[in-house]
């Protein structure tokens, strides 16, 4: 009965505060392109956390911007992993979303004015493409975070990880940037509707430059990535 007070309070704050966000993001667009607003996403980011009853915590230490670009791999446990990124990458990324999630009024046209590249996950010739642009983007310089699980967890552990991001590195050359998650589940599960406030960690791990995966293959890679992120969460 709490949790369901809590909830009904945090959820109009929470809502209030990423609505009034990002209008005031998706207007700036139109005046700053949006790799020059960093700054502005990473407070947006952590008011639509603390509206959610949320707390992030930073550990570890987090990659500077002169070295870009970076693939950020996490662990995705709840719909506030990418406000947890947003507040703690020091400069400007983007993502890969699922296509429907652009259809969404607000959070599509976020996304669309972010530079977010949507993703078919069910057709495999449409999925490629997006990635091709993904790695188009990289090879100009920016950076990506992305989930290999592709899409939220029902348990609160790690789900198996896919090939994409993957092939994007081996494709690249892109430094790949572990990181850890932790907290979220437990402040927004997928099949609750409620918020539990409290205290989030993102832990960076060490970086993952080209030259220590180049000679991996597809598999290689994505079981020492796996591991660096199992190793990050049980720390």
């Amino acid at each position: 009965m709490v949790k369901t007070i809590i909830s009904l309070i945090l959820w109009p704050l929470a809502l209030i505060t990423f609505f009034f966000s990002a209008l005031i993001y998706i207007l700036l667009t139109y005046i700053i392109k949006p790799i020059n607003l960093y700054p502005v996403v990473k407070i947006i980011s952590r008011l639509i956390l603390l509206g959610c009853g949320q707390w992030l915590r930073v550990e570890g230490k987090a990659p500077d911007k002169q070295h870009q670009p970076y693939l950020y791999l996490f662990n995705h446990e709840s719909l506030i992993d990418p406000f947890m990124l947003g507040g703690a990458v020091k400069h400007y990324i983007t993502a890969v979303g699922a296509n429907y999630q652009f259809s969404y009024p607000i959070w599509g046209m976020l996304a669309r004015r972010h530079g977010a590249i949507p993703i078919q996950r069910k057709k495999l010739d449409q999925a490629i493409h997006s990635l091709d642009h993904a790695e188009e983007a990289i090879r100009n310089g920016i950076s990506f975070i992305i989930s290999p699980e592709g899409t939220r967890t029902l348990s609160g552990k790690m789900g198996p990880f896919k090939k994409g991001p993957f092939h994007i590195a081996l494709n690249t050359g892109v430094t790949i940037v572990p990181v850890a998650l932790i907290g979220a589940y437990k402040a927004k599960k997928k099949t609750d509707w409620k918020l539990n406030p409290g205290i989030l960690t993102l832990r960076f791990g060490e970086l993952i430059p080209k030259d220590q995966y180049n000679d991996m293959d597809l598999d290689s890679l994505r079981e020492m990535v796996r591991n660096r992120i199992e190793g990050l969460l049980n720390r």
